[in-house]
């Protein structure tokens, strides 16, 4: 496995720094999502025209990877549908660019439970179109386990539609089993053969109240994930997702980018 961070645990973070550090600490690689304030990264400084063969040599020159391309696109609601699939595609081709592997996309809601077949069509629709775009590019597209459709059982209907190599899924560890109370074994039982990718997180719940918190101080299954990954063969990234930009009460990466590393490689040491 390949450890990498989500750059939304490092919002005040330079791209120099954010380099620098995933060098200095160890890490395989940095997931991208939002960079020096930009969130839409076709747009953000490393990569404007002018700046994108030196950000690409300097990627080189410290041996960092990057793992995935975070776009905000989800395809729920008709009237957005067409702008992010724009997006989407703007994503896939920088992502070529620079020889990344996977872009990740949402489906993401189901505002009116009488609309959800019209919405699963949707989704469908937009990731075939994707999947054809990308063909051919050496990029993914990766749909997160996120939202109403973070039940594996809901996704499934949606990945049965696109059996695309293109297609894929980003399992976020973290909210099948939070909030749909499902457990890793179910997970990889229904979707396992499509994680191309995959997201960590960590938290507890307090008084009815959900709580993030340092990964291994709460009480998500890790160690039985990653041992479920690992069994089916799963060589792909372990990927933190630290959403400090969100939640800016959360401990500063320096403190939770060093301890995710440790964990982790911890729990890896003792499955293998």
């Amino acid at each position: 496995m390949k450890i990498c961070f989500s750059t939304l645990g490092c919002p005040e973070w330079t791209w120099d720094r954010i380099l620098q550090q995933a060098n200095q600490l160890g890490y395989d690689g940095i997931e991208l999502r939002g960079i020096e304030g930009e969130m839409y990264l076709p747009k953000a400084r490393p990569f404007r025209r002018e700046n994108k063969s030196a950000t690409i040599a300097q990627l080189e020159d410290l041996q960092v990877q990057i793992s995935c391309l975070g776009t905000s696109a989800s395809f729920h609601d008709p009237d957005q549908w067409q702008t992010n699939l724009d997006m989407a595609r703007e994503h896939i081709d920088l992502a070529a660019e620079l020889q990344v592997s996977f872009v990740r996309v949402f489906g993401d809601r189901i505002p009116e439970p009488a609309n959800r077949g019209q919405v699963i069509s949707q989704i469908v629709s937009a990731l075939q179109r994707l999947g054809e775009y990308t063909s051919g590019s050496g990029v993914c597209i990766v749909i997160e386990t996120h939202g109403d459709f973070s039940r594996s059982s809901d996704l499934k209907l949606i990945l049965d539609e696109v059996p695309m190599p293109e297609i894929g899924v980003l399992w976020d560890m973290h909210h099948p089993y939070r909030f749909f109370d499902e457990s890793p074994e179910e997970t990889m039982n229904i979707i396992g053969d499509r994680i191309y990718h995959t997201h960590i997180k960590d938290s507890q719940m307090k008084d009815g109240t959900m709580h993030y918190c340092l990964v291994g101080e709460g009480d998500l299954p890790i160690k039985e994930c990653l041992s479920l990954l690992l069994k089916t063969g799963y060589s792909g990234w372990v990927s933190l997702e630290w959403e400090k930009k969100w939640h800016p009460e959360l401990a500063e990466p320096e403190v939770a980018f060093p301890h995710f590393l440790r964990v982790i490689k911890g729990i890896i040491q003792k499955i293998v």
